[in-house]
Formats: C-alpha cells, structure tokens, sequence
C-alpha cells in the first residue's frame, strides 16, 4: 500500500499487511524506557497505487512515535499523504519520504556493511563482532523475488542468519539488536549509544 488512504483501525486487512512493518519500526527503535536514538529504520513499499516509495524513521530526531502498531502507522499514514518526489520530504520529526525502489536505496548506504538476512546464512554470531556501520535488510511476509535478492548480492550484501527456522520480520530485529547489545558491551560501549550502529 502506497496511498494514505487506509484505515488504522484495520492495518492487516486495509493497507496490505501494514502490521507487520508498523511492527518492525517499534522492535527497530524502542527500548524498554526509551528509544535508540542511533537507529533509522528505512521502509520500501512497492504496493499500488504508486509503486516505490521509501519512508525513514530517523531515531535521534524521531517525536510523536508509541510503541503499538496504531501510532507508528499513524506516521506511515501521514508520509504517504505527502507529495513524495525524487528529493526526501519531511512529514513528522524524524519522518521523511520519498520516491525510490531498491536500488536507489541500495546506491544510498555505499561504503556501509551491507547485511541480508536469510535462514541458510552464515550465523550472525559469528559476525556480530566484525560487522561495522551496518545496513541490516529484512523481507515481509512474502520473502524478496529473486530479482531483488540478485540486486542485493552485486550491492555485496553478506548474508547472515538469527536461526535455523524462519521468524517474523520484527522477532529477527530484536534477535539482531540483541546481538549487537552483547557485542558493544563486551567492548566496554554502552549499547545503543547515540554513536554505536545505525541500522536500517
């Protein structure tokens, strides 16, 4: 779903699914009493109307938001009622949108790790503490096309797994926060630190 025009009251059945990413948006940002401010998170949406728009939270500047599914669409809904262009469109604090598909958003992290997630991937134990500045790329409900995942690849994604089974979109953000929790601590860092990770 690309329009606004959809109801909060039903974000399953009303705006295709728009549940499970209200979802990853509060698994992404919330602590238990408090936000990490050191985390965007970037939304593709390439439903109808109009295919490719892409929505960024921005934690550090990020107001307005709760943790439950109504207030995070809330905020999804009032960026799509912006007139998205090219050029990002603010819509609330530390909302933007604009136009753009994968590979606009790919071309936009160069030079950071780029991390895919996919079950048959190498452990994120493993990696968690070699991975720096990292770009963390989950599918919806309906997994990524093989177009897209060739996409990610020649972007030099690595691919990484929370487990062996699949899981939720918004259970594998807080595996991989977690993760990383562990990793920053055991640096001496204060996990969630204004300047420890950005993921998207």
């Amino acid at each position: 779903m690309t329009s606004g025009e959809f109801s909060l009251n039903d974000l399953p059945g009303s705006a295709g699914r728009m549940d499970i990413l209200c979802r990853c948006v509060s698994s992404a940002l919330f602590l238990s009493f408090g936000m990490r401010r050191d985390v965007n998170v970037h939304l593709l949406l390439l439903g109808e109307p109009e295919p490719g728009k892409i929505i960024r939270f921005e934690g550090l500047h990020l107001r307005y938001l709760n943790p439950d599914e109504r207030s995070s669409g809330s905020l999804i809904n009032k960026a799509l009622l912006k007139n998205a262009t090219e050029l990002d469109t603010r819509s609330t604090p530390g909302v933007w949108i604009r136009k753009g598909d994968l590979k606009s958003l790919l071309a936009s992290f160069e030079g950071r790790d780029l991390v895919y997630l996919r079950e048959d991937g190498k452990d994120i134990r493993e990696l968690a503490g070699e991975i720096r500045d990292p770009v963390f790329i989950l599918g919806d409900h309906t997994g990524v096309t093989e177009e897209e995942e060739k996409q990610l690849l020649e972007a030099g994604a690595k691919i990484i797994s929370v487990g062996p089974i699949s899981l939720h979109s918004n259970h594998c953000i807080t595996l991989i926060h977690n993760e990383l929790d562990r990793v920053e601590a055991e640096r001496g860092e204060i996990p969630g630190g204004a300047n420890s990770r950005a993921e998207n």
